[in-house]
């Protein structure tokens, strides 16, 4: 048995290897009806009034900056009131950032072994323990390209026979957070006043967009005359008494309910993460991305990767994101390679199963540094031991 911390930007994914995943906004929120409570983690649950929260968020751009709310955090996991558990008896598996900074990695490493007394640690990518749970599940595949899309990037991985190809990864400055907060200015300058509305309005995007497979011809279809437009919809926003959270349903002239009018940016958001420069961010779209990456391997991998895509994290759970993925790459792809895109049940803990799986594997000691180890060599030397792992 082993703790699996998918330690996200946006939510920890945590738990033992021989239960389910408990997920956990990775925050601590306070909100203006309880202004000397602080909310960590799944306790906003118990928030009356979740409107105009007030994030304080450990990541900045994908890395952990914020120690402090980080900790908090943590603490709260393992408490009695959240998971309950004790890290002293089991080896524990964390997720980092890809090209992740050393001082970060140390820090971590020796948080876990003095604070939470760990007898042995893993720092290892998300897009790794994917890879692990893609293979274990396809072990005739020589190769895998991974595309997680997450809370602050989306990242393209490929692995060739196990190994990581360090030249081949791609990194999209698009994720999550940009779509809420692009979300809140549209809504802003088109209707009602929603930027201090961060947790309400990414329940907007959750439960109100899709990625569109022909953007022009939807385009002209938001053009229509309201009953001749089958894209837009009314949010009915929650009120927190009798509604804790917002619903999509079909266009009405009045409602006892306030509500939003969404029409294009239903999926004009969504499509920011295929044509970043939507936002005037300089770069290549996802499917774009993957066959930029697909090309810094070597040649006679090309067939395997494109054969063998795999979209995890939280954006892949817009509804027809693997459609459009599989079709922008048939048309940039040559006829001859067959392409495959798979998306994950659960995209969000998709990383974490596959740190169950790791967990039981018996290479995992040879990657683990132990306590012994590091009250030895230091953290630096611990570090550079998890370099090796997949």
């Amino acid at each position: 048995m082993a703790f699996i911390l998918d330690n996200g930007a946006y939510t920890a994914k945590a738990g033992f290897s021989n239960a389910s995943p408990l997920i956990i906004p990775n925050c601590i929120m306070k909100a203006k009806s309880e202004r000397r409570r602080p909310f960590i983690g799944n306790q906003i649950e118990d928030c009356r009034d979740a409107s105009g929260l007030f994030y304080m968020l450990p990541y900045h751009k994908g890395y952990l900056v914020n120690w402090d709310i980080q900790k908090t955090v943590w603490d709260y996991i393992f408490s009695k009131d959240c998971l309950s558990a004790s890290l002293n008896h089991c080896p524990t598996i964390i997720t980092e950032p890809l090209f992740n900074f050393a001082p970060i990695q140390e820090a971590m490493v020796e948080i876990f072994f003095e604070e939470y007394e760990c007898p042995s640690m893993l720092l290892v990518n998300a897009t790794s323990l994917s890879y692990h749970h893609y293979k274990s599940l396809h072990p005739e595949s020589k190769a895998c390209l991974v595309v997680d899309s997450g809370y602050s990037f989306t990242h393209i991985v490929p692995y060739v026979n196990g190994v990581k190809v360090k030249d081949g990864i791609r990194r999209i400055d698009v994720g999550g957070k940009l779509l809420t907060n692009h979300l809140k200015e549209i809504i802003s300058y088109r209707q009602l006043h929603v930027m201090d509305e961060t947790y309400v309005i990414n329940q907007v995007k959750e439960d109100s967009c899709f990625v569109s497979q022909d953007y022009f011809k939807d385009m002209e279809r938001a053009k229509n005359k309201v009953e001749n437009n089958m894209i837009a919809k009314d949010y009915v926003l929650p009120d927190y008494t009798s509604l804790r959270r917002g619903f999509l349903k079909e266009l009405e002239p009045q409602s006892e309910h306030q509500t939003l009018r969404l029409n294009n940016e239903r999926f004009a958001i969504p499509e920011i993460l295929f044509n970043p420069s939507d936002v005037g961010i300089r770069q290549m779209g996802i499917p774009e991305a993957i066959v930029d990456s697909v090309k810094a391997c070597g040649e006679e991998t090309w067939p395997h990767l494109l054969a063998n895509i795999m979209l995890t994290g939280g954006n892949c759970k817009f509804n027809g994101f693997q459609d459009r993925v599989y079709k922008d790459l048939r048309s940039l792809s040559p006829d001859e390679f067959k392409i495959n895109v798979f998306l994950a049940d659960n995209p969000e803990t998709y990383s974490w199963e596959g740190g169950k799986l790791f967990a039981s594997d018996p290479s995992l000691k040879t990657f683990l540094a132990t306590r012994e180890e590091y009250e030895e060599e230091g953290p630096a030397l611990c570090c550079e031991k998890f370099s090796g792992c997949i």
